[in-house]
């Protein structure tokens, strides 16, 4: 049996236990209260955190999450497992969008955040000294938002630590999700990728779309975390087989260049819908003033992996990101790969918000 307990906060868990509560985190001007449930196995293994509830308007995340939490049992895990299902709160319960309505920062914009820095850069920083800094691995739960549409996947980043890398592809591939999506750095203020520049093994998950909160996609998500935590050794494995995988590197972003409502022109209904050649055509902006209609064209070609399902736009909101199969032996350079992100603020490494 491991002899470590298992303490934040206030919060402590003994070897063989599970504790939930909530820990509070000053952000200076304001505090915020954070759910967490501790499981501190019966034997050795990694730490894992996963975090939900980074954004607003993301409900399918903190559904799985708390079902998870619910299912694992301290007997049957080796290590330990942090489960944070709501990281955001003012985000989640008063702003449900990507962006606090305390000081209208993203906070996935901005890890590993800044203790000395406004609310939600603190925020940032407390949930990575308290959370993410102790751990071995760390998945991050996203899902499309209310207003956006999305192919399901996993992304990371490259390190330039073969070790690491080759961990956390692995970790990826494990969900049993298909699509792999592959940031060629590990820059930028992303959750994932500032926990990866400290070596930990970390990984987004999105599954879901439109802030959808249906049970079934709650559970298929769930089903994708109790496989990695089988692949890690933090549960004992099964004779379930891998699951095929698609690698992407992101090849384009789109962003509107005017202010109206947006009729996209592309869908998710099947696998060929939502692959597009250089200058197709992805919508329209119309101008409820005077009926002026902007189009928008692919600056490149690629899949769309998600885009802009809301009707009413403005100049820079993120309309979609396409992506083209990675192929390393013909890959461009990272620098030609950078596009913007999703949800109001900008990431070069990751469009992902």
């Amino acid at each position: 049996m491991s002899d470590t307990t298992l303490s934040i906060g206030s919060l402590e868990a003994g070897p063989g236990t599970k504790v939930r509560g909530s820990v509070r985190a000053d952000l200076g001007t304001l505090t915020a209260d954070i759910p967490l449930t501790l499981v501190n196995g019966t034997r050795p293994g990694p730490r894992v955190v996963i975090t939900a509830g980074v954004h607003g308007g993301e409900f399918t995340p903190i559904d799985a999450v708390v079902r998870l939490a619910d299912r694992l049992e301290p007997g049957e895990v080796s290590g330990q497992v942090i489960i944070c299902p709501v990281a955001n709160p003012n985000a989640v319960y008063q702003g449900r969008l990507n962006v606090s309505p305390v000081d209208g920062v993203n906070i996935n914009r901005v890890f590993p955040g800044d203790p000395d820095g406004g609310p939600t850069e603190r925020l940032a920083a407390w949930l990575f000294a308290n959370l993410v800094d102790g751990a071995d691995v760390y998945v991050d739960l996203h899902c499309g938002g209310i207003d956006q549409v999305l192919r399901d996947f996993v992304g990371y980043r490259l390190t330039g630590d073969p070790d690491l890398d080759k961990a956390t592809a692995e970790l990826a591939g494990s969900f049993g999700i298909e699509d792999l999506m592959i940031g060629l750095n590990a820059d930028g203020g992303n959750s994932h990728a500032a926990a990866a520049r400290r070596g930990i093994s970390a990984v987004l998950v999105e599954v879901g779309e439109l802030g959808q909160r249906d049970g079934a996609t709650a559970r298929r998500r769930v089903d994708g975390l109790f496989r990695a935590l089988r692949h890690l050794g933090v549960l004992d494995p099964d004779d379930s087989a891998p699951a095929p995988i698609r690698e992407w590197v992101w090849s384009a972003g789109v962003t509107a260049e005017a202010t109206g409502l947006w009729y996209p022109e592309f869908s998710f209904d099947a696998d060929v819908i939502g692959e597009v050649a250089e200058g197709d055509v992805l919508g329209r902006i119309i101008d409820p003033t005077d009926g002026t209609e902007h189009t928008v064209h692919a600056p490149a070609g690629g899949r769309i992996i998600y885009g802009m399902h809301g009707l009413t736009v403005a100049p820079g909101t993120e309309l979609a990101a396409l992506a083209i199969p990675w192929d390393p032996d013909t890959a461009p350079s990272p620098d030609t790969l950078s596009v913007p992100g999703m949800g109001r603020g900008s990431d070069e490494a990751d469009p992902r918000p």
